[in-house]
């Protein structure tokens, strides 16, 4: 029998393997259904659906290897990471799905919630700071107006994958929907900003890299708390923290 594997487990979520599938435990049916149908629309490689069964979501693995991992150097080539850009450029060029914009379009509440969460950081002395007010003031530039796109909304390099110089699939769509390119472009590169050259030139058009460091400033700042409440360490090499250091 293949053995149970706990992919990632929080008071959200779990994902847990069993051999070449995938069981994901959402007790948000709205969240399971835009990634069902996100995967169906992304014109990208992404993971087959086997069943579905509230609250379960039983993918298959796709072939290949993570592009990398952060706090860990990538082992992937240029030409990989080059793919992953042109992957996200047909997908960015690819219609609007249907459903609602992400919150991160509405900028207002996206300022009005980094504030507050600048505010508990400092308060709760999770973070120095003047951490925290420098990231705070290099967040700014991504806080401008944007064409939407079809974004992904959580483009780790863990849930890109290659077998060699290709994509072979693309996973855990729960946060698609209209986005701001930038923000994928900076989600994939966050802590890898050696590869960020790779990903544009992939990409295959000009893009506002001062808007990518913001965005690595305002990600880092928004997830650092929720991060250390459930058990991951945002302070390990290469990880969060240090992405907000290398700012200052």
């Amino acid at each position: 029998m293949d053995e149970v594997k706990v992919v990632v487990a929080h008071s959200e979520r779990a994902t847990l393997r069993v051999g070449d599938v995938f069981l994901k435990v959402d007790a948000d049916q709205a969240r399971i259904d835009v990634e069902v149908e996100a995967m169906a629309l992304a014109p990208v490689p992404t993971p087959k659906v086997l069943w579905r069964k509230p609250p379960v979501l039983a993918i298959a693995a796709v072939p290949g290897k993570a592009l990398g991992r952060l706090g860990e150097p990538s082992t992937a080539s240029p030409a990989a990471w080059a793919a992953a850009g042109a992957a996200i450029r047909k997908l960015h060029d690819a219609p609007l799905p249907p459903w609602g914009g992400r919150s991160g379009l509405d900028l207002d509440k996206l300022a009005a919630d980094l504030d507050v969460e600048c505010e508990l950081l400092v308060r709760h002395g999770v973070l120095p700071a003047d951490l925290v007010t420098r990231n705070r003031q290099v967040a700014d530039a991504a806080l401008r107006p944007c064409t939407p796109v079809f974004s992904h909304g959580d483009l780790q390099i863990t849930h890109v994958f290659v077998d060699g110089d290709e994509i072979t699939g693309i996973i855990d769509w729960s946060e698609a929907g209209p986005g701001d390119a930038l923000a994928d472009l900076a989600t994939l590169s966050l802590g890898h900003e050696e590869h960020l050259g790779d990903i544009v030139a992939g990409y295959g058009t000009d893009v506002d890299l001062d808007v990518i460091r913001a965005w690595w400033s305002l990600r880092s700042l928004l997830v650092v708390r929720w991060l250390v409440e459930h058990g991951f360490d945002p302070t390990a090499p290469g990880c969060e923290v240090d992405v907000l250091r290398s700012r200052m």
